[in-house]
């Protein structure tokens, strides 16, 4: 099977890419894509060279700025990228970390222990996808600069002038190369996570981040002398802590340095977050299995000795977990990490070290502390009643074959398509609007599952009361990917989960409990791209028998400034889906031709971030919930209050 071609293939036909063509040519190999993930990676990798710096104890402060023209300054006071001559490449080592790639102090050759640039592209790739990048650098006394523009060199490096000889660092400015990528503006925000969970992350050291593009700029500080005890904090602040204290173990093991900090709270979600050299590692890898270990093994060990369990009995590691926040961070120098994303580690040598110094440190915590021992064993026990009974009640919620009996949900209307690609289910609020969705439908693809009224919040519940909730149980049978432990990505029915619900506080807040069982249960439906919400017109336009949907404010008066605006317009506001009738719902919701879908989208590297959005809208503290709405109340646009 193939195509036909007459286009010669010889020795000639194979491209040699010099220098930092590769990296122009298929950017995507090296940051992983060129939309705005892509873009705030850039910005990731020069700092992560400045926290290089911090870590070896030559820096304290970095300076991130983004300026009025969308470019971004990174200023650190560090030791400043030496300036002499390479003499293997002949050139100054400046100018070989800035234009050669899989260069750098991070291979062994003593310049860094640990280093979270592991394949040392970092700085040449930034400098190839930059329209234009300046580096200056103050070094005994003087101050170096050299320019590049899309990684070439304009001018070699050179002595712009003197400066005190106690002042030393680097100073990088780039301007990413819209010829490269889709989205060029960089978000406050999504940098401002980043670089807090960094600050985290490296005891001590000041990162503030600048933006110069507001007419008031704005301004913020992340300095934590407490590192990762503090993140801990950060991350339980909507949650109820079950005892004051952040249980913290560190220590050397076999040339790694391994930092631990966990809390409990009275929820029931695990929140585990782990870091080599300060990158995430989403996927986990051997330093989280090491800490799984130590945690299960020290807990029963202590329950058995202290009686509080039965020398038969065992709890799980999921029983113990529950309701823990901790942070599994080490320092290793040659870390392995399994794939081009760095998303898992693979060192074996990292199990044992955190398994040993965990393993020693809790017990020794446990014994001095037996009242935050025995509630967190009392937390567990529960946790394990729970999980039996949620056990018996999952074996009912499995979707089964017809032969043993167990139907779909009665109030699914299913399609008749049974190629899960050709399919997508709708999940509406109420009955009148699910009574709309079922004739509007095209029946060969599209299912149609009303709910009745909220679901319950996931937030605050168990298990076993996940599993009897009704609503909750209607979704996991027709999904049929099961949740939780048992889920099945492969036995998906939907290509589509569309979550369908009224433009309004209500309808918000269902889909905001919907998000949060399926980020909470079954995250990798989010993952893969199959969740997606509908957007229901706001308003209608009638003008001279002509129809006109709006899907926003600024869409509507688009369409006013088309037709005028006159006595004849007939404007109607929408307040909910079960206003439409079948045709109308049909033609602007679920026609595939002409409908808006927003898919729902999960960053991994900000996991920590999204976490702590999920607790703070759905837990139990006001406070941080408050503080949380005030800060976003600016994004928000068409609720009605």
């Amino acid at each position: 099977m193939g195509t036909e071609s007459n286009a010669e293939y010889g020795a000639d036909q194979i491209q040699i890419l010099e220098g930092l063509e590769a990296v122009r040519k298929r950017p995507g190999m090296y940051i992983g894509s060129t939309s705005s993930r892509g873009l705030h990676h850039l910005v990731y990798e020069i700092v992560d060279n400045a926290v290089d710096e911090a870590l070896a104890g030559y820096c304290d402060t970095i300076q991130v700025t983004i300026n009025k023209d969308n470019s971004v300054t990174v200023i650190d006071n560090g030791r400043g990228i030496p300036v002499g001559i390479n003499h293997k490449a002949g050139i100054p080592a400046v100018e070989v970390v800035f234009t050669i790639l899989h260069a750098g102090g991070k291979f062994g050759g003593g310049g860094y222990k640990v280093s979270g640039g592991l394949h040392g592209v970092g700085a040449s790739v930034v400098n190839a996808l930059s329209t234009h990048l300046e580096v200056t650098i103050y070094h005994e006394g003087k101050i170096y600069r050299q320019r590049y523009e899309r990684g070439k060199v304009v001018y070699k490096l050179k002595v712009i002038g003197e400066c005190d000889l106690k002042k030393t660092g680097t100073t990088v400015t780039f301007l990413p190369d819209s010829e490269i990528f889709e989205e060029t503006v960089f978000d406050f925000n999504v940098l401002k996570q980043r670089l807090r969970e960094m600050a985290f992350l490296t005891k001590n050291i000041k990162i503030v981040l600048r933006d110069d593009r507001p007419e008031e700029p704005i301004e913020k500080t992340f300095h934590y002398e407490g590192g990762i005890k503090e993140f801990v904090t950060y991350l339980n602040k909507g949650k109820t802590p079950l005892y004051p204290d952040i249980i913290y173990c560190e220590g050397m093991k076999d040339n790694i340095y391994v930092e631990v900090a966990m809390q409990h709270n009275d929820g029931y979600t695990e929140g585990s977050y782990s870091f080599v050299n300060n990158i995430t590692t989403p996927e986990g890898g051997t330093h989280l299995t090491g800490f799984k270990n130590a945690l299960t093994k020290t807990f029963n060990s202590y329950a058995r000795l202290n009686k509080l369990i039965k020398d038969t009995e065992t709890l799980s590691g999921d029983d113990i977990r529950e309701g823990l926040t901790v942070i599994v961070s080490i320092k290793i120098e040659d870390p392995q990490f399994e794939g081009q994303t760095k998303q898992k580690l693979g060192n074996s040598e990292a199990r044992g070290a955190v398994d040993n110094i965990v393993s020693e440190q809790l017990m020794i915590y446990l014994e001095q502390h037996p009242q935050v021992a025995k509630m967190i064993l009392e937390k567990s026990i529960m946790a394990q009643r729970a999980r039996e009974a949620a056990r018996k009640a999952r074996d009912l919620t499995r979707r089964k074959s017809a032969l043993e009996g167990m139907s779909l949900p009665g109030k699914l209307a299913d399609c008749s398509d049974k190629d899960p690609k050709n399919c997508e289910i709708y999940i509406v609020e109420g009955d009148s609007a699910g009574g709309s969705a079922k004739t509007a439908r095209s029946r060969a693809t599209q299912a149609i599952l009303p709910l009745r009224g909220k679901i319950l919040n996931v937030e605050k519940a168990r298990l076993d009361r996940i599993y009897a909730n009704a609503e909750i149980k209607a979704m996991i049978t027709a999904f049929g990917t099961g949740i939780h432990e048992d889920f099945d990505i492969s036995k998906l029915r939907y290509d589509k989960i569309i979550i369908m619900t009224d433009a309004d506080v209500d309808g918000a807040h269902i889909s905001t409990l919907l998000l949060t069982f399926l980020y909470r249960f079954m995250p990798d439906l989010i993952k893969e791209g199959h969740v997606y919400l509908a957007q229901p017109p706001l308003y209608k336009l009638e003008k001279n028998k002509k129809v006109w949907y709006a899907y926003s404010d600024e869409q509507l008066a688009a369409i006013l400034g088309e037709v005028g605006r006159d006595q004849n317009n007939k404007i109607q506001r929408y307040k909910g889906l079960g206003e439409m009738d079948a045709e109308q719902l049909w033609e602007t919701t679920m026609d595939p031709e002409k409908r808006v879908l927003r898919r729902v989208v999960m960053d991994n590297e900000n996991s920590s971030e999204l976490d702590v959005t999920f607790t703070t809208l759905m837990g139990d503290q006001v406070e941080p919930r408050r503080e949380f709405i005030e800060e976003n109340a600016q994004f928000v646009k068409n609720l009605d209050i």
